[in-house]
C-alpha cells in the first residue's frame, strides 16, 4: 500500500515581509541667510535718496532754498536757546530774520518758480489793501516734486507753528508765543494766498476752456 506524502505548506506559502510603516522624512528648517552686499556696492540711503529728487526738480536750487527757509527757522527756535549759549534775544532776532527771508522767498521767488503762481499787495485810492495775483501760461510744464514739495510745505509749516504756539501757551512761555505768533502770521498769510491764487485761475481756465468748446459747437464756419 503506497502513500503519497506531500511535501509541507511552508514549502510553498512564501514567509511573510514585515511591513515597514512609512515614515515621513523630517522637514529639517530652512534657514536663509541675510543678503550681503558685495564688496563695492551701497545701499542708497537718504541722501542719495535726496540728491536724485533733487536733480529730478525743474529748478533745484530753488527747491533747495525753500526747504531751507521753510526748516531753518522752526529748528531755530527749538535749539537756538541752548546753541546761542542761552542767549534768549541773540535767538529771537535770528529766528524773525529767517522768518522774513522765508515770507519773501516764498511770495517772490519759489511760487513763481515751483508752481507758476505770485501774488503781492497794492494799496488803492481808499487806501484799501487789495490783493493781485499773477499766474504763467496755462500750458508751461509744473515738475510733479516741485509742485509737491511746494503745497506741502506751504501747508504744513503754519500748522506746525500752531503747535509750537500751543505748546508756548501751556508753558506759559509767553515771550516765545509773541515770536511763534508772527511766525503763524507771515506762514498763514503765504498759505492764504497761495490758495487764493490758485483756485482763481483754476476757475479763470476751466471757464475759458468751457465757453471756448461751446464757440467750437456753435460755430458753423468750423474755424
Amino acid at each position: 500500500m503506497s502513500t503519497n506524502s506531500q511535501p509541507p505548506l511552508s514549502d510553498y506559502i512564501e514567509p511573510d515581509i514585515p511591513i515597514v510603516p512609512d515614515v515621513a522624512e523630517p522637514i529639517l528648517p530652512t534657514t536663509t541667510e541675510p543678503r550681503r552686499s558685495q564688496p563695492g556696492s551701497t545701499e542708497p540711503g537718504f541722501f542719495q535718496n535726496l540728491y536724485h529728487t533733487v536733480i529730478q526738480s525743474s529748478h533745484p536750487f530753488a527747491l533747495l532754498t525753500y526747504v531751507f527757509f521753510r526748516v531753518s527757522p522752526i529748528i531755530i527756535y527749538m535749539i537756538g536757546y541752548t546753541l546761542f549759549g542761552h542767549n534768549f534775544i541773540f535767538q529771537f532776532i535770528v529766528t524773525i530774520l529767517l522768518l522774513s527771508a522765508d515770507f519773501w522767498n516764498v511770495k517772490n521767488l519759489s511760487g513763481r518758480l515751483m508752481v507758476g503762481l505770485r501774488w503781492w499787495s497794492e494799496t488803492n485810492e481808499l487806501g484799501e489793501s487789495i490783493w493781485t495775483f499773477e499766474s504763467a501760461d496755462a500750458e508751461r510744464y509744473v515738475n510733479p516734486i516741485d509742485y509737491k514739495v511746494f503745497w506741502m510745505m506751504l501747508y504744513a509749516t503754519p500748522a506746525f507753528w500752531i503747535f509750537l504756539a500751543l505748546l508756548a501757551f501751556l508753558k506759559l512761555q509767553f515771550l516765545y508765543l509773541t515770536l511763534v505768533i508772527l511766525a503763524v502770521t507771515l506762514s498763514a498769510t503765504n498759505a492764504l494766498a497761495y490758495t487764493k491764487c490758485d483756485k482763481f485761475f483754476k476757475a479763470e481756465t476751466s471757464s475759458l476752456g468751457f465757453f471756448g468748446t461751446m464757440l467750437q459747437k456753435i460755430n458753423p464756419f468750423d474755424i
